[in-house]
């Protein structure tokens, strides 16, 4: 499904503010700009310019870059990372015939695209390096003075793109977060429909195909009999259709009285004997879903599997359980497949627990589900 138009909004919004905030800076190039414009050669003038104006664009687009790859969580290499500042120092180097010793300002820029780019131990060298370039340069070069406001600048600003770098991180960390929430929720959401469908349709299909074939059965012995069977499948064919429908729709829920309803008359089309309780407990109504649940996945496996002649169901309100006298379970007695997978997700839910495997006498299968009884 495509995102809203205004999805992409925020993104432009701040991806302009990006551009903003870099370019912002570039406005304490205003001196050496000056001095570059006001040189006696016009070659000189050209010179100082250019370069200042190179100078800032490589700087607006290392940003730019650099934020980019923190938003999305990337690395920055090493190697891109140092040929910036590099060209960002030959730049401001190669303005020098316009820019006098103003070209120290451009140091103030460097050190901040360092701490943005490097990490903190290299951005420190190279922020010291930086700071300690005025006063030797000053003392090195004659005219040019000691600026003791560009070492300030320096410090401040490589300070302000510290802060600047580690709200960047932040940000992008958040955004993976919540990417990863919205993975994880589409994930569960599509295996609870995955498992709901798996566990409406295992049930209703399966007994819509016992009633079937007792109904052809009966076709020629019991017509009466075998049109009742069928009115049973068409019944069960639209029920399912709407268990379904209301999976689709979050709205639908399960009983247990119902399914203790559906379980007599699925055990009785498969000539299985049943023996259930004649009511349902009166449960709180998390406890009564699962309940239902465990009866509908239990009556399944015992029609579907068991090849069972009788089937009893007990219900108390601390536990449920469906045993047979059949084949019994298949495999281990841990052994499930995607209903019985389904069930235990739901009984971890209320702290149940599932026990499934044979009966106290070695024969058939048991399936049982109970809770706390403080619960």
């Amino acid at each position: 499904m495509n995102p809203p138009p205004e999805s992409s909004q925020p993104r432009t919004h701040w991806r302009v503010t990006g551009w903003l905030l870099a370019a912002v800076w570039l406005f304490f190039l205003n001196i050496p700009l000056h001095t570059a414009l006001h040189q006696p050669e016009v070659w000189r003038r050209v010179l100082g310019a250019s370069t200042l104006v190179a100078f800032g664009v490589c700087y607006v687009c290392v940003f730019q870059w650099a934020r980019a790859r923190r938003q999305a969580c990337q690395a920055i290499p090493a190697g891109r990372a140092w040929a910036a500042l590099a060209g960002m120092v030959g730049l401001g180097l190669a303005g020098i015939p316009g820019t006098g010793g103003d070209w120290l300002t451009t140091l103030v820029f460097v050190a901040a695209a360092a701490v943005f780019l490097l990490p903190n131990r290299q951005a420190l060298a190279v922020v010291a390096l930086a700071a300690l370039t005025p006063p030797v340069a000053a003392a090195l070069v004659p005219g040019w003075e000691a600026e003791g406001t560009v070492v300030f600048a320096v410090l401040l600003a490589s300070f302000a793109m510290f802060g600047v770098s580690r709200l960047a991180q932040r940000n992008a960390e958040l955004q993976a977060a919540q990417q990863e929430i919205r993975r994880l929720a589409v994930a569960e959401e599509r295996a609870r429909t995955a498992r709901d469908l798996h566990d409406i349709l295992g049930h209703s299909l399966t007994v819509v195909a016992v009633k079937a074939e007792l109904a052809g059965r009966l076709l020629e012995l019991d017509p009466a009999r075998a049109a009742t069977e069928i009115a049973d499948v068409e019944r069960l064919a639209r029920q399912a259709l709407a268990d379904v429908r209301g999976t689709v729709g979050a709205y639908r829920g399960v009983r247990l009285a119902a399914e203790l309803a559906g379980a007599r008359s699925a055990l009785a089309a498969a000539g299985i004997v049943a023996e259930l309780p004649e009511t349902a407990p009166q449960l709180p109504a998390e406890r009564d879903e699962l309940f239902g649940w465990t009866v509908r996945e239990g009556v399944t496996n015992v029609v579907r599997h068991s090849g069972a002649r009788h089937c009893e169901i007990r219900v108390d309100r601390c536990a449920v359980e469906v045993s047979d006298d059949g084949r019994g379970p298949v495999g281990e007695p841990g052994a499930a497949g995607h209903g019985l997978v389904g069930l235990r997700e739901r009984a971890r839910r209320l702290e149940a627990t599932v026990t499934v495997g044979r009966r106290s006498d070695g024969r058939g299968f048991l399936l049982r589900v109970a809770v706390a009884a403080n619960s």
